[in-house]
């Protein structure tokens, strides 16, 4: 835990320095973008306070096809889907038995998923700015250019060879949200059930 706090607090500071054209994460992230039809990967995520104080872990699994089908699975501590279908987002939660249901917006990129599941859009609707880094990762910072999104900015890290590794997400309550991705799986076949959902009986379910 120690470890990716240090490296998540460097990231943080550096960030204060942003490099000129030398720099690839840019690049990487468009080769991402190109390449990358399907993705699927375990994640670890930390949430942290304004102090770096970590406040809730959690782990999963996540996977998506573009455009805009994602699936986001917790299941340590708690169990939680979060699918999107191409035209909405579903969050059930297995302990309440809910649903809530909201229609996706992959321009404001409310969550991970639906950012990393999104086309071009992320240098439409966000500033991209490179930033230096240790240990052989290359970051860049997306800042968004419009109000609505929940996050302030969103950090990328990309191996030298343009693999997604990381990612740090800071939202407008100030909180950091840390995101670690290992078993990379890059456009494996997946089945369209998968970014499909439906209530299980008796869910409460909410929509906007």
């Amino acid at each position: 835990m120690k470890g990716s706090i240090v490296r998540f607090v460097i990231v943080l500071i550096v960030s204060l320095f942003p490099l000129g054209a030398q720099a690839s994460a840019v690049e990487h992230l468009r080769g991402f973008i190109q390449k990358t039809q399907t993705f699927k990967a375990a994640f670890h995520q930390k949430l942290l306070d304004q102090n770096f104080q970590v406040v809730q872990e959690a782990s999963g699994s996540m996977m998506f096809q573009r455009p805009g089908k994602f699936r986001w699975i917790y299941e340590k501590p708690y169990q939680q889907l979060i699918v999107g279908d191409g035209s909405r987002v579903w969050f059930y939660d297995q302990d309440l038995n809910q649903v809530t249901v909201r229609q996706l917006d992959l321009a404001i990129g409310n969550s991970p998923a639906a950012l990393l599941a999104g086309s071009s859009a992320i240098e439409k609707d966000f500033n991209l700015t490179e930033i230096n880094v240790e240990d052989e990762i290359d970051w860049l910072e997306a800042t968004p250019k419009h109000k609505e999104t929940n996050f302030e900015l969103i950090r990328m890290g990309f191996t030298k060879t343009g693999e997604l590794r990381e990612m740090i997400l800071r939202d407008n309550f100030g909180q950091f949200t840390l995101l670690v991705f290992s078993e990379i799986h890059f456009n494996p076949n997946l089945a369209i059930e998968l970014f499909q959902f439906k209530p299980p009986s008796g869910a409460d379910v909410i929509s906007d």
